[in-house]
């Protein structure tokens, strides 16, 4: 089972730490495409390594070849918001994580009102593992 993570790095890497954990969490239930997304190295300016049309080309492989799309979208992010509309665009589950216990941002009902994505508020990381866990035994196996 291969997933992609998807999580804000050029809109902001506030969350980066939230992402890790997840990330790290996903790892044990299946394989995760997009691990660098979580790397505490990883800045504002990405892979700053790679130039950006290398970027969008892997990313896209990455969504093609995946079974299922995580996302962590309480920062928001034009690239996330973009994965998750080419995602639902390849028919693939979606997964969106919000943290309902900060206070500056609220969620898209762009995300919230979407019935192909299935849209997740949590409180704690206890409980975004559990709508991880509950997510990925709800995938068909492969």
């Amino acid at each position: 089972m291969k997933i992609y993570f998807a999580g804000s790095i050029r809109g902001g890497r506030q969350d980066a730490a939230k992402y890790l954990e997840l990330i790290e969490f996903l790892g044990t239930l299946a394989e995760v495409l997009t691990e660098h997304v979580g790397s505490p190295e990883l800045g504002t300016q990405g892979e700053e390594a790679k130039p950006d049309d290398e970027i969008y080309r892997r990313d896209l492989e990455w969504l093609k070849s995946c079974h299922a799309v995580v996302a962590e979208v309480t920062t928001p992010s034009l690239g996330v918001g973009y994965e998750i509309g080419v995602a639902e665009k390849l028919g693939k589950p979606i997964l969106c994580l919000f943290d309902a216990g900060q206070t500056e941002f609220t969620l898209s009902a762009m995300l919230s009102g979407n019935k192909n994505v299935e849209a997740r508020r949590y409180q704690s990381m206890g409980q975004a593992k559990r709508h991880l866990a509950e997510f990925v035994s709800s995938l068909p196996q492969t």
